[in-house]
């Protein structure tokens, strides 16, 4: 008998094969793929945040891709909002949502259906929280929020300074720790989580080519885009990776090589933040290799699973 509300998540490190897959599985059990990736909802950031191609939307509908300008924000609680809506869209049209993405955060949060503080940004705040960080260090800002929430600094590296400033915005305006804002009521659906797992020397080596390309494209072409548009100084211009490598350059403050090989390193370390959050160990995740035919054993797993 068909699943119930199924919902099938793609998750990994980048660099996996994850769109290829989502998009495989999309066309083979009937779905949609809604995004959860914190730079693919920005419009005009395509070639920098590896955006699922226009062949490939046009052949399966994607939901939260190109839905906000880039000096819009992304809180949490708009990716659950704008996400726990699409789904019911897809099932209200007996469709099958494949949620598709490397950002643990908004992966869990959706399928775990975490309450996130309702709390607007206050820009004031953060860039004060943010110039405290660059004058002291993101440890010291880090020591901050110990202090005011241990249990939330727990959780978040010194290093996510992003992450450190929304804890402390939460402390400052809701006057609760975000720690406390962290029920749980999990989505309504059968969940598939499959995962995207690659040797660390082949996964840097596709991270590589995959910059490389997207230089090769015209990245530092479409940060000048960007610039022309008045976004210049929008956070996601201003921090996404390859962004920053790419303004930099354009900056004349470092060679395009230099430019190159820091978007390498920096998406490295994304990569290994990304395996906290998707952990081998972790047994709601169904690990598949991400070599070749990765998308076709995505595709019969899951044709599988849905008839139960």
């Amino acid at each position: 008998m068909p699943r119930r509300r199924p919902l099938v998540a793609i998750v990994g490190q980048t660099a996996t094969g994850k769109t290829e897959a989502a998009v495989a599985v999309a066309l083979a059990a009937g779905g949609e793929v809604v995004g959860a990736d914190a730079f693919q909802v920005y419009r005009g950031m395509d070639i920098g945040t590896a955006k699922p191609s226009p062949a490939q939307r046009r052949l399966v509908p994607h939901h939260l891709v190109d839905v906000l300008e880039p000096d819009e924000e992304l809180s949490l609680a708009r990716y659950l909002d704008l996400a726990r809506a699409a789904l019911e869209d897809i099932w209200a049209r007996h469709k099958v949502p494949i949620v598709c993405g490397g950002s643990g955060q908004y992966v869990w949060a959706l399928l775990e259906g975490w309450e996130v503080p309702r709390v607007a940004p206050d820009r004031e705040l953060r860039e004060a929280l943010e110039r405290f960080a660059a004058e002291h260090g993101a440890e010291a800002l880090h020591a901050r929020l110990a202090q005011a929430d241990p249990d939330a600094a727990a959780r978040i590296d010194y290093r996510n300074v992003r992450r450190v400033v929304r804890a402390l915005e939460v402390i400052e305006r809701d006057g609760r720790p975000l720690s406390a804002c962290r029920a749980r009521h999990p989505v309504d659906a059968e969940v598939l989580v499959l995962g995207l797992r690659c040797p660390r020397a082949d996964l840097h080596a596709r991270i590589d080519r995959r910059v490389e390309e997207m230089y090769a494209a015209g990245l530092v072409q479409e940060v000048e885009r960007l610039r022309a548009a008045g976004y210049g100084e929008a956070r996601p211009v201003r921090s996404g990776i390859g962004y920053r490598e790419a303004g930099l350059y354009l900056d004349g403050v470092i060679s395009l090589e230099e430019a190159i090989a820091r978007t390498k390193i920096a998406t490295h370390r994304l990569a290994r933040n990304q395996a906290a959050w998707f952990k081998e160990s972790d047994p709601r995740i169904h690990w598949l290799d991400a070599g070749g035919g990765a998308a076709d054993r995505c595709v019969s797993m899951t044709l599988e699973w849905l008839e139960g």
